[in-house]
């Protein structure tokens, strides 16, 4: 009997080990998580609430923006919002946190709702109880990352948690941070709260995964629809509270120059970090940090030892996270049995539901720039949403999207699109990526005309780029 302790069982990870080995009659299972309500962070805190919210500002989006349209903007009530938002997410978190506890009624498996502490690399405290394991599987999430900002301390600031469950928005707002949480969250802000927003990039444009034109439609988009102020290529220096109660932001630009930016609240929007303060590891001999675990999900300082989902800080993503966890239990099989462990070799797939998720961004496998530095001879087709009549006639006509194919093989690469229905559009996608389908084996069928009609496009492009 091998026994695996599996900290953070409430979460997508978590579960996903858990479910994976409970089925096993050599394994025993004890599952900690101190959760409260529990189910994780997609589910409490993250994408399916933050989709809840935003499909609010997005129906008020297009109806300010279709002038068949006559009568008053209807405005978002923020309370009923978010009213629903927690009734919705405590049903799906109930259902989590039963999954587990069902699990816990099997005779090899139990659960320890407390706070787990290691005690040695593979020994942990929980539940005023010593419990030694042969594995332990560290799947505790990630926490909202605060900057190291000179005067972040002197100041207050919301976070995303924190706009999930606003009821009032301000007049104005400072946004730090546009990766992915803040593409979501800004134009929340705008619509709903009818909120003057600046939001801070550093760069030259958003989406650093993506290619350039995909960020500048973003700020195109942004700027236009939303009234949203996006200074680019500048930097945080320090923050400083107002006289009034608001805050002050100073940024540097690339020229040099200072500037001081004031509202009434400041939003950060700056990413996660690994939630692994409380677990004790300075009694073992686990030094997280860059590339502290391997791509089996096993630490390098002991392959006893897992760290799947956010914890492991790889790539902090819903769907990554549970096949890193199936991943994980496949390995302990293997490595108890003295088989070589299988590493996790993910095919990119991110959404990012920019633009109120009207003018969501998705991408599938490679861009052309890798394919390129992969040593891939490549046929490239682009199209401009505006393009099929379809968005226009669906009042969505921005965006563009792209396709990488491999010029001998004809073998789908990667796919980008930022329009209307991307998102729906990237399982399709996986499915051509994943499986390495030829452009020209695709079938150029439009069952009506529709969205999709985009990637009928793309493909009768590439095609057209590769040989007969």
């Amino acid at each position: 009997m091998v026994h695996v302790i599996v900290i953070g069982a409430y979460g997508s990870a978590g579960a996903a080990v858990a479910g994976e080995l409970a089925d096993e009659p050599d394994v025993e299972l004890t599952l900690i998580d101190d959760g409260d309500p529990g189910g994780g962070l997609c589910i409490l805190r993250g994408c399916m609430p933050s989709k809840e919210v935003l499909s609010a500002g997005a129906h008020r989006f297009q109806a300010r923006h279709d002038d068949r349209l006559v009568g008053d903007l209807p405005d978002v009530d923020l309370e009923r919002t978010i009213e629903r938002k927690d009734d919705h997410t405590l049903g799906w978190a109930g259902h989590r946190r039963d999954s587990i506890h069902d699990l816990a009624e099997r005779e090899n498996v139990r659960f320890i709702h407390d706070t787990a502490r290691f005690e040695d690399n593979r020994t942990v405290h929980a539940g005023g109880e010593t419990i030694e394991g042969d594995y332990v599987v560290i799947a505790t999430g990630s926490s909202v990352n605060v900057p190291d900002l000179p005067g972040i301390s002197d100041v207050t600031y919301r976070t995303s948690a924190d706009i999930l469950d606003a009821t009032e928005l301000p007049d104005s707002a400072i946004v730090m941070g546009l990766g992915y949480i803040g593409l979501e969250m800004v134009p929340y802000l705008s619509e709903v709260g009818d909120t003057d927003v600046v939001a801070i990039e550093h760069d030259d444009r958003p989406i650093d995964e993506a290619d350039p034109a995909f960020g500048d439609i973003v700020l195109d988009i942004y700027r236009d629809s939303f009234d949203v102020r996006i200074p680019t290529n500048c930097y945080e220096q320090r923050v400083e509270p107002t006289d009034d109660g608001g805050v002050r932001l100073f940024i540097e630009h690339e020229n040099g120059d200072e500037e001081a930016i004031e509202a009434e609240e400041l939003f950060l929007f700056t990413g996660r970090k690994p939630s692994l303060d409380r677990l004790g590891l300075k009694n073992t001999s686990l030094e997280p940090g860059p590339g502290w675990v391997r791509d089996t999900m096993q630490t390098i300082d002991d392959d006893h030892v897992f760290v799947v989902g956010d914890a492991n800080g790889k790539e902090p993503i819903l769907h990554v996270a549970k096949e890193q966890g199936f991943t994980a239990a496949e390995n302990i099989r293997c490595h108890h049995r003295g088989a070589t462990p299988r590493e996790y070799d993910n095919i990119t797939h991110h959404v990012i539901f920019s633009g109120l998720g009207v003018y969501p961004y998705a991408r599938v496998g490679m861009t052309e720039a890798e394919a390129r530095d992969a040593g891939h001879d490549v046929a490239v087709a682009r199209r401009q949403a505006s393009d099929d009549g379809v968005f226009k006639a669906k009042d969505t006509p921005e965006g563009v999207a792209k396709l990488v194919a491999d010029r001998e093989s004809g073998r789908v690469l990667g796919w980008q699109g930022l329009h209307y229905h991307a998102d729906v559009m990237a399982k399709t996608m996986q499915v051509v990526v994943e499986m390495g389908l030829d452009a020209r084996a695709v079938p150029d069928r439009a069952y009506h005309p529709t969205t999709p009609e985009i990637l009928d496009g793309l493909l009768r492009d590439v095609t057209d780029e590769l040989p007969d």
